[in-house]
């Protein structure tokens, strides 16, 4: 599923963090179903999430938020300022626009609801590894929008570095991604296929050194590259 190119396929790696054993077993187990993704460590504290994410070099980690020793938001935001191309899917149990705010901005790519992880948590980890939006539009809109008048730290040297080598087109894309369009709207407005959208997004994440779309639109929106919802 990961590559350094769109047509180079492996199986997604994927590091499940959560402190209830039972809750990574099922969720084992249920991956382990999956031919195009492998379970490559499993955590029981977020101290234990980043330190086997050191070590196991993950895709992409499914973390539960409420972990002891170190939350599942702190642990978050240590992986992206050490790994940023990592990507996070918080597993928790609210849904509340606030709360996934705060994951957003520490760098979450998106979340899984605890009620119906094991149902949704193998297309939730294809969708973000993809480069599809992993976000309910609306929200990811509402989200995208409150984050353009927070305030905090806009530290992306790597991202700002990279963003110099963005094509005209794909500037043009980030911009729609942090209206939080979907690729289909995108091709849409930009006349362009949707497979040359994912192209353009796969190389926007690439170029930027982050691991998803969202934090994608993220960096656009602190940097002033690109405003939300016009």
């Amino acid at each position: 599923m990961r590559g350094d190119a769109p047509g180079d396929v492996r199986p997604a790696r994927v590091l499940l963090a959560d402190d209830v054993e039972s809750v990574r077993t099922s969720m084992r187990m249920v991956l382990s179903r999956e031919p195009d993704i492998e379970v490559v460590g499993e955590a029981a504290n977020g101290r234990e999430a980043v330190e086997v994410c050191r070590s196991s070099g993950p895709d992409l980690v499914v973390m539960d938020v409420q972990m002891p020793e170190m939350d599942g938001l702190a642990a978050t935001r240590e992986i992206k300022a050490e790994m940023p191309a990592v990507a996070v899917l918080v597993l928790t149990a609210h849904d509340d626009p606030d709360y996934l705010l705060e994951a957003v901005r520490a760098g979450a790519a998106g979340f899984v609801l605890k009620h119906n992880a094991l149902l949704r948590v193998a297309e939730l980890i294809r969708t973000v590894l993809v480069g599809d939006p992993p976000l309910d539009q609306g929200l990811a809109m509402r989200l995208l929008r409150r984050l353009s008048y927070m305030q905090g730290p806009t530290e992306y040297g790597a991202a700002e570095a990279g963003a110099r080598h963005l094509t005209g087109r794909e500037r043009e894309v980030l911009g729609y991604l942090a209206r939080g369009c979907t690729n289909g709207q995108i091709a849409e407005e930009l006349v362009l296929s949707v497979g040359t959208v994912k192209t353009h997004v796969h190389r926007i994440i690439s170029k930027l050194g982050v691991s998803d779309r969202t934090q994608a639109a993220v960096f656009a929106i602190r940097t002033g590259l690109a405003s939300p919802g016009r």
